[in-house]
């Protein structure tokens, strides 16, 4: 069963907002966008301004209300999503929900509960699911072809400084969970299997106005984890890295090996008379994702129209926001600590 083009509001019109207001506004015949929400006057005008937008709401409670829109797009800070989603549930509105998921695995619950109740879609924005060389790749483990996994290792670092709102660990979880999220999700779908254990290191290098006042913010974080069917996995993450964008994926089969990603910037490479190598880093998490994150907003505009399930469900979301959370009991305690679907075991 097909319906009209859904209409969209995005909530939240920072960095990553704009990237899926962009592209629902001028790149998806399929749908509109109608609306953005934002409690910053000037952004909120700004974001109008250049997409064409006319209305504009300061309170995502009023945007969820709203009988002309069908579907938000959620990208705020974390520990707004479960509300948001909640009530977006509740009249009747599809959701997109930027990862992380939520703050704790009771909210995720909460959001499930709720999307089921309202029979909405939801999907959570995991763009390295849609990403030709992550897709590739996930498509030939699956298929059995680098044999049983032994060792994956997924490395995450972002260029820009963490936000203010970040260094408080019971509203962001942390860069674990700001950043490295892709890298758990990426673990869990691309070998299909399930966290077991963790044991984690995080500390604090690069952020010293922090150090005072959030004296358990860490701005780079190692986790050892062990999956099931006895396969080792490992995730470092680093913000801020200002060096550039970095996300690669290594993935070790008994019959082989693949990479996905790369630090440097994709068909620039410089040899120079002697020999010198020289290219240009990755700068931005926008353009090195540019095609993935439209076609996964494609991706759940068809699922509104068609009436089907989106591909990233909020179990996924759940699984990574319980392996956040076990990530930062381990810091905190120096413990390895088990992990079971459902939570913490």
């Amino acid at each position: 069963m097909r319906t009209s083009a859904p209409r969209f509001c995005v909530i939240g019109a920072g960095r990553a907002g704009l990237i899926h207001a962009r592209n629902l506004a001028g790149r998806i015949r399929a749908a509109s966008l109608v609306a953005l929400c934002d409690p910053d006057a000037n952004t909120l005008q700004k974001a109008g301004s250049e997409l064409g937008v006319a209305t504009l709401l300061p309170d995502y409670r009023a945007a969820v209300a709203r009988t002309d829109i069908d579907a938000v797009v959620i990208v705020t800070p974390t520990f707004l999503h479960a509300e948001i989603a909640c009530l977006a549930a509740q009249h009747g509105k599809h959701i997109f929900l930027e990862k992380p998921m939520a703050v704790s695995a009771a909210e995720c619950q909460a959001i499930l509960a709720a999307v089921q109740q309202a029979q909405v879609k939801l999907q959570i924005g995991f763009m390295r699911r849609f990403d030709a060389g992550f897709m590739e790749a996930q498509e030939f483990i699956r298929a059995g072809h680098l044999g049983r996994v032994m060792i994956i290792k997924s490395t995450g670092r972002g260029p820009g400084g963490p936000g203010n709102w970040m260094y408080d660990l019971r509203k962001s979880n942390g860069i674990v969970a700001e950043v490295n999220s892709h890298d758990l999700d990426s673990i869990r779908w691309l070998t299909g299997l399930e966290y077991e254990n963790v044991f984690a290191q995080g500390h604090n290098f690069k952020c010293p106005e922090a150090r005072q006042d959030w004296p358990d913010f860490y701005d780079n974080v190692v986790a050892q984890f062990r999956l099931s069917e006895q396969a080792m996995g490992v995730v470092d993450g680093t913000c801020p890295a200002h060096y550039g964008y970095d996300a690669r994926v290594e993935v070790l089969g008994e019959n082989g090996v693949i990479f996905i990603g790369a630090a440097q910037q994709p068909g620039l490479v410089r040899i120079d008379r002697g020999g010198q190598v020289a290219g240009q880093a990755v700068k931005s998490w926008r353009t090195l994702f540019k095609d993935a994150y439209l076609a996964e907003m494609e991706h759940f505009v068809a699922c509104i129209r068609d009436d089907q399930p989106p591909r990233v469900t909020g179990v996924d979301g759940l699984r990574a926001v319980e392996a956040v959370v076990a990530v930062n009991q381990s810091i905190r305690t120096g413990q390895p600590v088990a992990i079971a679907a459902g939570g913490i075991a």
